[in-house]
């Protein structure tokens, strides 16, 4: 499948395997974005003040349908980091209570929990689950057993960050809601990469990002909560949704949506990127990517001959992989000498006394680009 690199505004003199941590527009969807932001400032009064909410409701109905939702369920936030913490500070978790979560979470997340359950007084527990990695029944089985009876709120990855694995969540999200325990799910990898059906998947609350896998422009996520919960969420930023009028509805989406004046293009462009990627076929890209991410993880696997974390399929992993490098490796300046001395731009993670190099494929991506990463690997290591 021939890629659409000439379809982004990457730099072409860099090998870039590193979609998962800001993503990458295409030209047509970023040019819409600039289009709204020049739309904006043609008219900012008519724009902002009299056709924002029914241009941002649009664009969320696009986004409720690929989602598998109605638009009800969803307010856009600028990134997932905004999203838990808008959920984590609503939740009002009280000293004794428990937020169960795994060693494999989000950096800016765990410093979220733990400041609020230093704040607050409830404890965050990262549960240590199995590496590597056998089967989902282990997998839910060992986090399971770090519920107690003061489990108040399972929060999960949906897919890693760290460690790039797929989370079976469905499961988890299953026995949660039969033993009463609230499930705050981070998709910040999961829109775009994987398929989602949030009133399927029945978690309480999730968020993604939309800037990383579906290749909306940055500053674009969303915040979806079950009908049941919505009336727990409270604004970081008080402002008009708060209190009801006729011109503003106190509900779910003007609570958190309603923040003060912004730029909203990112949040608008989110339907030409959904557009984009139809008219691209991209279950078909994710699926060349996927056979991309296999081979990286197997070259490099062979360099070094080490065990992954995870088995090779895609139940736990898609476009965005890991693979180990040797423990004596001198990790701490390599990620910048693949950059600097090979022009390639990829990840090297330490997690859990493991060295990892995670590379994340898109549909700019070709075999070429992996060779060159394990010849530079092979150099560097």
């Amino acid at each position: 499948m021939p890629t659409l690199r000439n379809e982004f505004l990457l730099d072409p003199t860099i090998t870039f395997l590193n979609h998962g941590s800001f993503g990458a527009t295409p030209r047509p969807v970023f040019e819409s974005y600039q289009r709204w932001q020049l739309t904006l400032e043609r008219e900012p009064v008519e724009f902002l003040g009299r056709r924002a909410n029914e241009l941002l409701r649009d664009s969320r109905t696009v986004l409720a349908e690929y989602l598998g939702t109605t638009v009800d369920n969803l307010a856009f936030v600028t990134n997932a980091t905004t999203g838990i913490n808008t959920i984590a500070h609503s939740l009002k978790l009280l000293p004794g209570d428990e937020v169960l979560s795994t060693d494999h979470e989000y950096g800016a997340m765990d410093r979220t929990w733990r400041y609020l359950s230093k704040k607050q007084g409830f404890r965050y527990i990262n549960y240590t689950l199995p590496i590597p990695a056998t089967s989902k029944e282990d997998f839910i089985k060992s986090f399971w057993q770090g519920v107690t009876p003061a489990t108040r709120v399972i929060y999960l990855s949906h897919y890693t960050s760290p460690t790039a694995i797929i989370i079976p969540v469905e499961e988890i999200v299953h026995k949660a809601r039969q033993a009463g325990i609230l499930t705050v799910i981070d998709g910040a990898h999961a829109p775009g990469q994987i398929p989602l059906s949030l009133d399927t998947l029945g978690a309480d609350f999730y968020v993604g990002n939309l800037h990383k896998w579906l290749c909306a422009p940055k500053g674009a996520g969303f915040l979806y909560a079950r009908p049941e919960v919505q009336a727990s969420i409270e604004p970081l930023i008080v402002s008009w949704g708060f209190d009801e009028s006729p011109q503003t509805p106190k509900n779910f989406v003007n609570i958190v949506e309603m923040n003060g004046t912004r730029d909203i293009a990112a949040f608008l462009a989110v339907a030409d990127a959904v557009a984009f990627q139809r008219e691209h076929n991209w279950p078909a890209v994710q699926a060349a990517c996927h056979l991309l991410a296999a081979k990286a993880r197997h070259d490099i696997m062979q360099l070094y001959d080490l065990p992954a974390l995870y088995p090779d399929s895609t139940e736990w992993y898609a476009q965005m992989g890991t693979a180990p490098l040797p423990a004596d490796a001198d990790v701490s300046t390599l990620a910048a000498q693949l950059f600097q001395d090979y022009r390639i731009e990829v990840p090297i993670v330490t997690w859990q006394g493991h060295h990892l190099v995670r590379f994340s494929l898109q549909a700019y991506n070709s075999e070429e680009d992996i060779d060159r990463l394990v010849r530079a690997l092979k150099r560097c290591i």
